[in-house]
């Protein structure tokens, strides 16, 4: 879908994706703070706020039979918003958690801490290869 520029952001499927499924990942045993988005979590709820009432008003827009091209310039607006959200989300994880594991395992020596590093580079290559499918 082609998505129109909006500078606004929200959520990506990693915390609803654990609880749908039932899975959980090593940044749930994380203490609360200790994620990437601890420093930015007000500006992020604020952008999610602003995404939730964009999707309220496409609600809104449907329920008054506003025109098609309308409702979806609206509806690529929100994606566009979404995605700029799990970008900034993904940038913070990586220069956070992965960040912190690379260095974890500088100081735990070469071959004893390079599973989590590899474990956190495929984590987040797995949350760009989903980004990538929206």
């Amino acid at each position: 879908m082609t998505t129109a520029a909006t500078d606004t952001t929200a959520p990506t499927d990693g915390d609803e994706r654990g609880q749908a499924s039932g899975q959980t990942s090593a940044q749930d045993s994380v203490p609360h703070g200790g994620h990437g988005y601890a420093k930015q979590k007000d500006q992020h709820l604020k952008r999610l706020r602003r995404i939730e009432g964009q999707i309220r008003g496409l609600q809104r827009m449907v329920e008054e039979d506003v025109y098609c091209i309308d409702i979806l310039t609206q509806v690529s607006a929100s994606t566009k918003a979404l995605q700029s959200f799990a970008l900034q989300l993904l940038e913070e994880h990586l220069r956070h958690c992965v960040a912190s594991a690379a260095v974890e395992s500088a100081a735990q020596g070469e071959a004893e801490g390079t599973g989590e590093v590899d474990a956190k580079v495929a984590e987040a290559t797995a949350a760009i290869a989903r980004l990538l499918r929206t």
